[in-house]
């Protein structure tokens, strides 16, 4: 199979916001509790945090986390987790039907997030409180003193604010699920008051207001009419969320349709890209809103085990997705989508980071191990930075049941001018086939080959529970005087970085 990808200089998409290898960590299942937090275990440092866990998540170089939730917002008190915790109360987690015994809370994150070396992006809870919680919650965190809420910010321990810059108003108020579901024009007008609050007590905060949860929804579209139509001028981004697998009528063999969800994606944000432009051009507004992706991954394997736990347990083995090869081809591919619309989606999060949904494990026995889909979104984290070129690619397609005209190869290419690569990120989506990929680069001196690496040769069924999967390097690449060729295994994710002169 042929494959050429032609790069320009000159044809750039956008340079990346690096939030969009963002991810995120609810108060939810195992993700915190032996996760992130536990501190009779070995690893434990003086806060309770787990070294090994800390060692993981900073080679994903994760840049931003998104907290408290996901769900478990909509009914939390943030004031619970605060102060001694000895005097923290336990509490019903009604939206995962877990206790909550909140020794872990607001100023356990922020320490944990700086020694991962991330920055929070902060949620608010808009579905069982409004207004006032919120703007005390932007006070404690970011005033820098002589209030009641900052000095007991102080009180507790951390007397410099936490600055914390980007903040979620609420989350999935759409949801049925949801607890405190609102209708559009209900949240757009409790969002709209609520933002304007939070910045009159921190006018220097970015805030995102929630679009629809699911495409699936029946408000889909005009939710977001409706919510940006009030909020355009408070708000900064609108969230999306989306997740993949094999749902409703997909065949667990069918692979060729399972590989070209990414399509869904890039429709989805298309769409979406379109109806805040459509209100922008109705307000006859100078402000763009972009989008900011708060929600994404592959989620399916752990649903039908989750009917299976027994309620009101703290630390519930909840949501534990076990990753195959396959979704790791497909959360490379759903990416490098994102990336193709870097002039719009400016922060994205990986949901979840740890046990939950996530590419990094805690079993019982107290190990950490890291799941496949870990392996492209630690390569794209680490190297992709710098701007997002629109590359002209040539190579077959094939049609799958639901999707047309799918690229047998993803590909995305990123020129980082300050570290002087050409990167390209490729997968071959072929089941049988090489792919014989020729890089054509039109204004680059490329000097030689820094890197090139695949992920190949695993079962799609196979997962990472034995510690085997490994990024290997790529031999097959030649550098010629034109061009750089390269073959491209069956079902592989691949990485060549490019010096350029």
């Amino acid at each position: 199979m042929k494959a050429q990808v032609n790069v320009n200089v000159s044809n750039a998409i956008s340079k990346i916001d690096n939030r969009i290898y963002g991810s995120f960590i609810e108060q939810l299942g195992r993700a915190v509790y032996t996760g992130i937090y536990q501190p009779d275990h070995p690893e434990a440092d003086e806060e309770g945090f787990r070294k090994d866990v800390i060692k993981a998540v900073k080679s994903l170089h994760v840049p931003l986390i998104r907290y408290p939730g996901g769900n478990f917002l909509s009914q939390y008190r943030w004031e619970d987790g605060i102060g001694p915790k000895n005097q923290r109360p336990t509490r019903l987690d009604i939206a995962w039907r877990e206790l909550e015994t909140n020794q872990f809370g607001l100023h356990e994150f922020m320490h944990w997030s700086k020694k991962v070396g991330a920055v929070p992006n902060m949620a608010v809870n808009l579905g069982t409180r409004g207004i006032q919680e919120a703007a005390d919650l932007v006070e404690y965190c970011n005033f820098p003193s002589g209030t009641e809420l900052s000095n007991l910010r102080a009180k507790n321990g951390d007397s410099k604010p936490f600055a914390i810059k980007t903040w979620c108003l609420g989350n999935e108020m759409d949801g049925p699920w949801e607890i405190g579901t609102k209708t559009a024009s209900e949240y757009a007008h409790l969002a709209n008051e609520t933002a304007k609050a939070m910045k009159q007590v921190d006018d220097s905060i970015e805030l995102v207001a929630c679009g629809s949860s699911s495409l699936d929804n029946p408000t889909f579209g005009t939710w977001e009419e409706t919510v940006l139509d009030e909020c355009y001028d408070n708000v900064d981004y609108l969230s999306l969320h989306r997740y993949y697998g094999y749902y409703g009528d997909d065949d667990p063999t069918e692979l060729d349709n399972f590989l070209a969800k990414n399509e869904d994606l890039d429709q989805f944000i298309s769409g979406v890209i379109a109806m805040c432009d459509a209100v922008q051009a109705r307000k006859r507004s100078s402000k763009q809103i972009n989008l900011s992706f708060d929600e994404w991954n592959v989620w399916y394997h752990s649903n039908d085990a989750d009917t299976k736990i027994k309620p009101w347990q703290v630390g519930p083995h909840l949501l534990e997705d076990v990753y195959n090869f396959e979704d790791a081809l497909l959360v490379g591919s759903l990416l490098m989508t994102l990336l193709k619309h870097a002039d719009r989606v400016k922060i994205a999060c990986l949901a979840q980071l740890v046990n939950v949904i996530a590419p990094i494990m805690t079993d019982t026995n107290g190990s950490v191990w890291l799941q496949s889909i870990y392996y492209p979104f630690m390569q794209m984290a680490t190297y992709g930075h710098g701007v997002v070129l629109n590359s002209s690619v040539n190579v077959p397609t094939y049609n799958s049941r639901q999707f047309k005209n799918v690229p047998l190869m993803d590909s995305v290419t990123i020129y980082n001018k300050d570290a002087n690569e050409l990167i390209v990120f490729a997968e071959n989506k072929n089941q049988h086939e090489n792919a014989d990929l020729s890089i054509n680069p039109t204004g680059f001196d490329i000097d030689h080959i820094v890197e090139a690496t695949q992920f190949y040769g695993y079962d799609v069924k196979a997962d990472n529970r034995d510690g085997k999967m490994a990024i290997r390097p790529l031999a097959s690449v030649e550098l010629t005087d034109e061009n750089i060729s390269a073959k491209l295994k069956p079902l592989s994710w691949n990485m060549i970085r490019m010096a350029v002169k």
